[in-house]
Parts: C-alpha cells; sequence; structure tokens
C-alpha cells in the first residue's frame, strides 16, 4: 500500500491570487513542497486556482512496502468497461441508503447495472453487469467534468473539446431515460427486500488456498452451493402461504442443508485429494429465511444491517440532476468518460489473502473533509508517467500525460461483518509500515481503482475541470472518494483468491 496516504497535517487551503504558490503537504509522515506557476483563470465558478498544481514539482511520495517472505503478490484485473451504458444517478446505497439523491453529487458507475439508493443484496445480485466475467460487484466513484462557463461549449467549435469518448451520458438518452430507469429499479429493489429469501454462510472465505489440480472441481462445487440458494429461493416464493410454520425448515431448509453438507464434502476431498485440508465446515451448510423485519428492509445475516448507518429517516428531498450531463447545484459542467478503468485486486505484502464475503461494503477516501475533518482523505490525484507521486490537489500534467486518480481500498477485514455503522470499522487499512492486518483482522485482496482522463492541457492550466462533490466541499478535490460493494459469485472469488496467492497475474 502507498505509504503517502496518512493524516494531512495542513488544513484545506485557501484562495490565493498570486501566481505562485507554496504548499507544504504532509503526505504518509513525508513533507513534500510543492511550487506550481500561474495556474490560469479560474473557471465557470471560479474555481479555487490555488487546488490546481504542477505535477512536475511534486516530488516522489509513494513508497510501497516492500514484499516479505509468503507474500502475495498476484494481481487479479476484472474488466467492467467504462460506463459506455452511461448510469449515473446521485445515490449512494451504501452510506445513504433509500435516500433518493443523497449523495448530492452524480456517480460514476461500472459492473452493476441496478445500482441506487434502494440496492439490496437480492436486487445486486438480480441484476445484469458490465464485467466480462460476470461479477455484479458495483463500482462507483465521484464523475469528473470540465466548466468552461460557456453553456453552448459542447456545440461551439471554438471551445475546447471534451476528453476522448466525449460526454458519455449523452450516449445513451440522458438523464431523463436513466432517471426512469432508477425509478423502475427502486421499485424492484424494494420490493426484492421484502420477498423471503434464503440466506447462508460464504463457504469461500473458510476455504484455504485450493491447490491447482483441483481448482477446476472446487469452483464447479462452488457455483453449485450458489445454485443451491437460487433454487431454494424459487421454492421458497413459490411456496408462500403452502404448510404450516414448520413448512420452510422441513421442505426448504432441511433438504438444503443436505445439499450443502454434500458439496462441501466433495469440496474438501477435492482438496484433500492433493494434500490440502481444511477444518470442517459442516456448520456451513446450514442456512436460513432472512428476517426482513417489520418494515421489510433488508437486515442481513451478518450484521443484523447491512446498512447500519443509513439515513431511512431522512425527511429532506435533495435536488434530482438536471440535463444530458446530470448537473446539480455546484455540480455542473460536462461528464468526462474515462480512457481508462482499471480494477485490479492485490496481495498483502505480509502473506497470503482470504476471501471477501459477498456482499461486503468497503469505502476509501472522505467525502466531506471540510465538514468532517480529513482524518480518512486520501490523496489519489497524479499524471500518467507521474504514478510514483499522488496529491489531493487537481494536477497539471505535461503536454501528452494523462490526468489520473488513483484509489486505494482498505483490505483487512474483521472476519464478520459485511458492513459496519460508520462503514469503516469493519475493514481497514494495514500498517503503513509493515503491512501487517491488526490483531483480530484478515488480510483479503486489496482493490485498486486507477481512472485515466484525456483532459486538455489548456483546461487544466485554466482550472476548469473538477470532481463532484457535496455542497459544502466546492469541489474540494481532496473529497475524492471511492466506493465498492463485492457481489462476485464464490467461484469469482475463489479465482482471485488463488491468482493473488499463486503469484500470477489475471485478466477476466
Amino acid at each position: 500500500m502507498p505509504r503517502n496516504q496518512g493524516r494531512h497535517r495542513v488544513a484545506r487551503r485557501t484562495k490565493i491570487a498570486t501566481g505562485a504558490l507554496g504548499l507544504a503537504l504532509a503526505v504518509g509522515g513525508l513533507v513534500v513542497t510543492t511550487t506550481a506557476g500561474d495556474p490560469g483563470r479560474a473557471g465557470a465558478d471560479e474555481t479555487d486556482g490555488s487546488l490546481y498544481v504542477d505535477i512536475t514539482t511534486v516530488q516522489p511520495n509513494v513508497d510501497e512496502v516492500p514484499p516479505g517472505d509468503g507474500a502475495s503478490t498476484g494481481t487479479f484485473t476484472v474488466d467492467c468497461g467504462r460506463n459506455e451504458e452511461g448510469h449515473f444517478n446521485a445515490d449512494n446505497f451504501i452510506a445513504q441508503p433509500g435516500v433518493d439523491n443523497g449523495a448530492q453529487h452524480v456517480h460514476d458507475y461500472v459492473g452493476n447495472l441496478s445500482a441506487n439508493s434502494d440496492s439490496n443484496n437480492e436486487s445486486l445480485l438480480a441484476s445484469d453487469t458490465t464485467c466480462g466475467n460476470g461479477d455484479r460487484s458495483s463500482y462507483y466513484w465521484p464523475v469528473l467534468r470540465i466548466d468552461t462557463g460557456n453553456p453552448e461549449s459542447p456545440e461551439n467549435p471554438e471551445s475546447p473539446e471534451s476528453a476522448d469518448g466525449g460526454n458519455p451520458a449523452s450516449a445513451p438518452e440522458g438523464w431523463a431515460a436513466e432517471s426512469r430507469r432508477n425509478a423502475t429499479m427502486r421499485s424492484q429493489a424494494k420490493l426484492d427486500a421484502r420477498m423471503p429469501r434464503i440466506e447462508c454462510p460464504d463457504v469461500v472465505t473458510e476455504l484455504p488456498d485450493v491447490p491447482d489440480p483441483a481448482m477446476g472441481e472446487v469452483n464447479r462445487e462452488l457455483a453449485n452451493l450458489d445454485a443451491q440458494v437460487a433454487r431454494a429461493d424459487q421454492r421458497l416464493d413459490s411456496a408462500r402461504g403452502e404448510g404450516g410454520p414448520d413448512f420452510v425448515r422441513n421442505a426448504i431448509l432441511g433438504p438444503l442443508a443436505d445439499r450443502r453438507a454434500a458439496t462441501i464434502e466433495r469440496i474438501a476431498t477435492a482438496m484433500s485429494r492433493f494434500g490440502q485440508r481444511i477444518r470442517d465446515l459442516r456448520d456451513l451448510a446450514r442456512c436460513a429465511e432472512r428476517d426482513t423485519g417489520d418494515d421489510g428492509l433488508d437486515n442481513g445475516l451478518d450484521n443484523g444491517g447491512e446498512n447500519s448507518e443509513g439515513d431511512d429517516g431522512q425527511d429532506d428531498e435533495f435536488a434530482e440532476p438536471e440535463g444530458e450531463n446530470f448537473e446539480l447545484p455546484g455540480n455542473e459542467g460536462e461528464i468526462q468518460q474515462a480512457a481508462d478503468v482499471d480494477l485490479t485486486f492485490r496481495g498483502s505484502p505480509a502473506g497470503d489473502v482470504s476471501a471477501m464475503p459477498q456482499f461486503l461494503r468497503v469505502l476509501t477516501g472522505q467525502a466531506k473533509p471540510t465538514a468532517n475533518g480529513d482524518e480518512l482523505a486520501r490523496p489519489s490525484f497524479t499524471c500518467s508517467g507521474f504514478t510514483d507521486r499522488l496529491i489531493d490537489e487537481y494536477p497539471i500534467c505535461p503536454e501528452g500525460s494523462q490526468v489520473m486518480r488513483v484509489h486505494d481500498f482498505p483490505s483487512c477485514w474483521d472476519g464478520q461483518n459485511i458492513d459496519s455503522p460508520n462503514h469503516r470499522d469493519h475493514i481497514v487499512f494495514p500498517d503503513e509500515e509493515t503491512g501487517q492486518c491488526a490483531d483480530g483482522f484478515t488480510a483479503v485482496p486489496q482493490l485498486r481503482i486507477t481512472l485515466t482522463y484525456d483532459i486538455p492541457r489548456e483546461i487544466q492550466e485554466a482550472g476548469q475541470y473538477t470532481i463532484d462533490s457535496f455542497p459544502e466541499e466546492n469541489n474540494n478535490p481532496a473529497s475524492d472518494h471511492d466506493d465498492f460493494a463485492n457481489v462476485m459469485s464464490q467461484e469469482i472469488m475463489n479465482r482471485v483468491v488463488n491468482c493473488i496467492n499463486g503469484g500470477q497475474r489475471c485478466e477476466e
């Protein structure tokens, strides 16, 4: 993990009108002095020019923890596209569940195509995905915009052109169509949350490394486990109203436990055939009917509330994005499609990684560093060719270099919960110096999302590109953040873990 991502020991920058700027940043304990020349004229909304820094003036500050003996050095990259589908909304089902437009800024999505404020485990699992390997996980971050202050700029041939790929919002049918689609998905998600469902413990999280010769058989059986639960859900749905109070236990849960026990035994046999022993996993065969509670909310199996600190009771109504660029007050301009979206899971320098549980929620960065403090903020901006340095300002890149955002996620899981009240305590970052997880935490694959943009040099110099933010952050680059919900099948997660622990470079 880059060690440059500790606490910031200086306050957020105030507006500076001079042409030369000296900034002292504490980045992971290393003081970095940057000097930027004239950042150019302010953007349409008088963007703070002090927040744009010439990347060539920044000293290298990224220092990866060197791998120790037994480190897991492989990587697993999943191709989920660049949001060519135009999936945008101002929701956040992790941090603001059930609150339409509660993020107050627009998110850019890849992976799961149904993600919105009302998403729950069942609606995510039933969705289509943009990922080529079938990964239904949801990956999302604030959009990046160009705002030249000219509302006619998209049609003005003399105005700076948008990034390569143009405006993805106008490629589909625009915000009106996306709003209708989101409304339909919200209704379905609410219905899904009230439907009876079967929930079973993950088996893949309890498996040690699978021997290569056994991988095919183990993956088939993990897929069988998922299919068994899906069939049990169908049976539960079709059998509503049948039998007495013991019907579900005797007709559905009992037979399901028997089938799961036999499948788990076949997994153990396949692994032992090649010298790998596993603990007795028979306790994982038993499943339960989900308790949706009186309000019908999806309470989850692991922590009694997958969205533990939601704003479900909030009375506020938030503005809905408008127009082909999904604009909100304070978040205007043309959305830029990333030239490249890289989703790579990495290992631990301290040892092997274990599987993530399905439906694990993970956040990185601080969306409100001004309002809540910047302890959780993490520098994320850089330029291609300069990835040995990360800053929490907008970079001005040399000609031919691309603007980049690099988001590293926490990777030490508490082994029990898919979420926590603050969405942070259940999964944390490893030690910056050693890469070790704290006692009681287990290393899981670390997600790194790298976003690359073709932003014209003159736009960078003029300070006319920003990320969306909460209103009180005023497009503060230090508010950059990223969200991930793991909806991989057990089979895919098993491939991820074994690829990483085996030191391979896998791409799907």
